[in-house]
C-alpha cells in the first residue's frame, strides 16, 4: 500500500489537540513527508512509564525508506539542566522506539528487518548554543534536531515558482538531516508486502487475530479456508485510524454500515483515552448485555498493546474506565443506575414503567429522572456503541431530546469552561440495524433544536479531528453478503417499490456504493454498485463457491432435517467448532420467533446436536425461569447458539443459519421485520445459509436479490416509507 497517494492530512493523524508550538512543529514535519510513501502520528498511543506518569511519543512516523522515527519534543532553553533532562528524554525515546520494534519483532515476516531512529527536538537551542555549551560530547547527542532546523517559516501566501522552489529545497534539507542521523535499531529495506504488514502492525490489528485452530479434516474444508486467514492482515485503514486514536474535544458521531468495525474502534478509543488521561472518569456504554464480555476482551486487549503489557483491564476493580449496559443490574452497573446512586435516587426496572419493551423502559426512566432532577456531571467522556439501540418515539423524549443520550450528556463534564457546549459525548451506530426503532439518530433528533448544528458548524475541531465519520469499509460480512442484506433490507427490488433506504447519491457514496441515476426524479431507473474495494473480506475468492444460500422447503420438518444435516456436517467433515464457529438464528415476530426457538433447539437436541440458547443457564436448557438467567452468556463452549435476533446483536460466526424467513415474507412490508432481517443477515464472517417454508412473493424478490450480486437495478417510482439519507 502506497500511503503517500493518499490526501495529506488523512495519512497524518493528530490524535489530540495542539498548543501553537506544538502545532507549528507538527506542521513541520507533516510538510516535508507529504510526498512521502509514510504514516505520521501526533502523539501514538504507546505508552512509556516515567515515575509516576505515562508518557507517548510526541511525534511517529513510519516511513519505508526510513524505517520508524520516534521524536519527543524537549522545550528547555540552553540555561537549563541539559544533561539531566536530555538524559530522561533520549532515555525514554528509545524505550518507545525498543516497544515498538518489538511490536514489529512478533511478526516473523518482518523480524529484525524495521530500522528504528530515536530523536530528540529542540525548539528553544540552536546548533550554535549546544556546540558552544559542549553539549555535543554527551552521549547521543548526534540523534538531535535543533531550533534552526525545525522552524521552517512556510509561507503559504507566496505561490511564485522561485518561491515554491525553495521551500522544497528547505524540507528536503530537513529530510536529509533525519536520515543522517544513525539508527540505533539497524534493519533492511522491505519489499511491498513487508511494508503492508508494518503499516498493519503500527495500526494494532494484530490484537484481532484469531488463535490457530486444530484441523483434523484433509481436504478443502471450511475450517482450512479459515486457518488460511489466521495471518491476513488487512491493508490499513486511514479512517479507522483517526478514529480509533483520535480524543476529540468534543462531541463526535461515528456513522458506520455493518461490519465496518465500530464496537472495535470504539474500544481502542476507550483504552486510549483511559492510557493517556487515568484521572478521567470514562464510559464505554452498549445496549445488548451478551457483548459484556466481547468489550471487556477488546478494552484488555488494547491496553495491553498500547501499554507494552503493562496495563490490563480488569472492569471490577477499574472505576476509571467502566464497562456499562445501559441499563444495568443489580449485579452489574449500567449508566442509567450509576446516575441514579450518584444522585442518591432509586433505579426503577422495566416492571416499574408503562412500557415493557427495554428500549422504551429505559427512556422513560430517563426522562422521569431529568424531570425530578438536575443532572450533575460525573464523566469525563461517554462513548456510546449501537447506538440506534438508544433512539424512541417522540413521546418518550425529554423536551424536544432523546432521554437517554441527553441523560449522557447531561452526565458529562464540559472539556472547558470556555466551551460549556462541548462535552466528549461520541456515539456509534447504523440506523439500519435498529430492531425496536426507526427514528435514524440524527443531531437534531438526539439533541434537539438547541444542539442540532453542533456537528456540521465547523466540521472538524483544531489540529483536523473530524466531528463526524460515515465508515463505507464492511471487514466482517463478505460482500455479496452485505450488498444482498442492504437490498433485501431496504426492498429495493420490491414490485411495489422500495420500502426504506437512501435518496440520494451523495450518502449511497458515503456508505461505498457508486449510484448511476437521479433520486431527484420519480420514476427513473437507478442502479447502485459496490466495488469489491469496500467489501475486502475474502473469503469469497478463496472459497470459490457461493457463500450465501437460499432454499424453501415444504414442511418446516424438511427445514429442521436440513438444518441438522448441515451443522452435522459443518462440524464432522468442515471441522468448525459448534461454539462461536455456528450460529443458527430465528426470524420473525416475537411470538414466532419464541416458539421457533423452542422447536429448533429440541430438533437439535433429538439429533445429538448440543445447543445453547442465549442466557441460559447450560446448554441443552430449552426453557428457564429468568432467576436462572446468565444474561451476559451468548456462548458455551461445545454448543450451537441457537438465538433470535435481539440476543444476537453484536455477535457473530463463520458458518450462520438463518431459519423462519416465511415469518417476514408474510408481512414483507413490515420495515421492523425488514431491519430484522438486515441485523441478521449482516452476523456472518462467511458463509450464511437462508431459509424458509412454504411460496410466498418476497422469495422471488430474495432470488433475484442474490442473482444480482453487487449491483441492483430498480425503479424509484415514489418516496420510501422511511428515509436514511444523512442529515445532522
Amino acid at each position: 500500500m502506497t500511503v503517500g497517494n493518499e490526501k495529506e492530512n488523512d495519512k497524518f493523524i493528530t490524535t489530540e489537540a495542539l498548543q501553537t508550538e506544538e502545532e507549528s512543529i507538527w506542521n513541520t514535519f507533516k510538510t516535508a513527508f507529504s510526498d512521502r510513501n509514510c504514516l505520521g502520528y501526533w502523539r501514538y498511543p504507546i505508552f512509556s512509564p516515567l515515575g509516576e506518569i505515562r508518557k507517548e511519543p510526541d511525534i511517529f512516523i513510519v516511513d519505508r525508506e526510513l524505517g520508524l522515527l520516534v521524536i519527543e519534543i524537549l522545550p528547555i532553553t540552553i540555561e537549563s539542566d541539559i544533561e539531566t533532562l536530555y538524559a530522561i528524554s533520549q532515555q525514554r525515546v528509545e524505550h518507545q522506539l525498543r516497544a515498538l520494534i518489538g511490536n514489529c519483532d512478533r511478526e516473523p515476516a518482518i523480524w529484525r528487518k524495521v530500522i528504528g531512529r530515536a530523536i530528540v527536538a529542540l525548539p528553544h537551542i540552536t546548533a550554535e548554543q549546544w556546540q558552544n555549551k559542549g553539549f555535543h560530547e554527551l552521549p547521543n547527542s548526534q540523534n538531535i534536531l535543533f531550533q534552526n532546523q525545525l522552524n521552517l517559516n512556510l509561507n503559504l501566501n507566496c505561490q511564485t515558482p522561485e518561491h515554491e522552489n525553495v521551500e522544497t529545497q528547505k524540507f528536503a534539507s530537513f529530510r536529509e538531516s533525519i536520515s543522517q542521523i544513525s539508527p540505533i535499531v539497524p534493519g533492511e529495506s522491505l519489499e511491498d508486502k513487508d511494508w503492508e504488514l508494518l503499516l498493519s502492525v503500527i495500526s494494532g490489528t494484530p490484537v484481532l487475530r484469531q488463535p490457530q485452530r486444530q484441523i483434523t479434516t484433509s481436504g478443502k474444508s471450511r475450517s482450512h479456508i479459515l486457518n488460511s486467514l489466521r495471518d491476513k492482515l488487512y491493508d490499513i485503514d486511514l479512517q479507522q485510524e483517526h478514529i480509533g486514536k483520535e480524543i476529540p474535544p468534543g462531541m463526535q458521531r461515528i456513522r458506520g454500515i455493518a461490519g465496518s468495525g465500530k464496537t472495535v474502534l470504539l474500544c481502542q478509543k476507550a483504552a486510549h483515552m483511559h492510557l493517556k488521561h487515568p484521572e478521567w472518569d470514562i464510559a464505554l456504554v452498549f445496549f445488548t448485555r451478551s457483548l459484556y464480555d466481547q468489550m471487556t476482551i477488546l478494552v484488555d486487549k488494547w491496553l495491553r498493546r498500547f501499554s507494552g503489557g503493562e496495563v490490563q483491564y480488569n472492569p471490577k476493580t477499574n472505576r476509571k474506565l467502566r464497562l456499562l449496559h445501559a441499563w444495568g443490574a443489580k449485579e452489574q452497573p449500567g449508566l442509567y443506575g450509576i446516575i441514579c446512586e450518584h444522585h442518591g435516587k432509586r433505579r426503577w426496572t422495566v416492571a416499574d414503567t408503562t412500557e415493557k419493551q427495554p428500549q422504551q423502559a429505559l427512556a422513560e426512566l430517563c426522562k422521569r429522572l431529568q424531570e425530578e432532577i438536575t443532572i450533575q456531571p460525573m464523566f469525563d467522556a461517554i462513548l456510546i456503541d449501537e447506538g440506534q439501540d438508544l433512539v424512541t418515539d417522540a413521546d418518550l423524549k425529554f423536551a424536544d431530546k432523546q432521554a437517554i443520550y441527553w441523560l449522557a450528556y447531561q452526565a458529562l463534564r464540559p472539556v472547558s469552561v470556555e466551551q460549556p457546549q462541548e462535552k466528549r459525548l461520541i456515539w456509534a451506530y447504523d440506523e439500519a440495524q435498529s430492531l425496536d426503532n426507526l427514528t435514524v439518530p440524527t443531531a437534531k433528533e438526539i439533541f434537539g433544536a438547541e444542539l442540532a448544528d453542533i456537528l456540521n458548524k465547523q466540521p472538524q475541531y483544531p489540529g483536523g479531528i473530524m466531528r463526524s465519520h460515515i465508515m463505507r469499509h464492511c471487514y466482517r460480512t463478505p460482500g455479496r453478503v452485505l450488498t444482498a442484506a442492504h437490498a433485501v433490507g431496504m426492498g429495493l427490488l420490491r414490485p411495489q417499490g422500495m420500502l426504506s433506504g437512501i435518496t440520494n447519491k451523495k450518502d449511497w457514496e458515503k456508505i461505498g456504493y457508486e449510484v448511476n441515476g437521479d433520486f431527484r426524479r420519480l420514476g427513473q431507473q437507478i442502479t447502485i454498485h459496490r466495488p469489491a474495494k469496500y467489501s475486502p473480506n475474502p473469503i469469497p475468492e478463496i472459497w470459490g463457491e457461493p457463500v450465501l444460500e437460499f432454499e424453501t422447503y415444504n414442511t418446516r420438518q424438511e427445514e429442521l432435517t436440513a438444518l441438522s444435516e448441515k451443522v452435522m456436517h459443518n462440524i464432522v467433515h468442515d471441522g468448525l467448532n459448534p461454539s462461536r464457529d455456528i450460529l443458527i438464528l430465528i426470524l420473525g415476530t416475537s411470538m414466532e420467533a419464541k416458539d421457533l426457538e423452542v422447536q429448533v433447539a429440541e430438533f437439535l437436541i433429538q439429533q445429538g446436536i448440543d445447543i445453547y440458547i442465549p442466557s441460559a443457564p447450560q446448554n441443552n436448557t430449552v426453557t428457564f425461569a429468568w432467576q436462572e438467567s446468565k444474561p451476559n452468556m451468548f456462548w458455551d463452549d461445545g454448543s450451537v447458539t441457537v438465538s433470535r435476533l435481539p440476543r444476537a446483536k453484536g455477535n457473530e460466526a463463520d458458518m450462520v443459519y438463518l431459519l423462519g424467513l416465511d415469518s417476514i415474507a408474510r408481512h414483507e412490508s413490515d420495515l421492523t421485520l425488514r431491519n430484522q432481517l438486515f441485523v441478521a443477515m449482516t452476523r456472518t464472517k462467511a458463509w450464511l445459509s437462508l431459509s424458509g417454508i412454504g411460496k410466498y412473493p418476497m422469495y422471488e424478490e430474495m432470488c433475484q436479490v442474490i442473482s444480482s450480486c453487487d449491483t441492483f437495478t430498480f425503479s424509484y417510482n415514489r418516496p420510501p416509507k422511511r428515509d436514511i439519507s444523512e442529515d445532522t
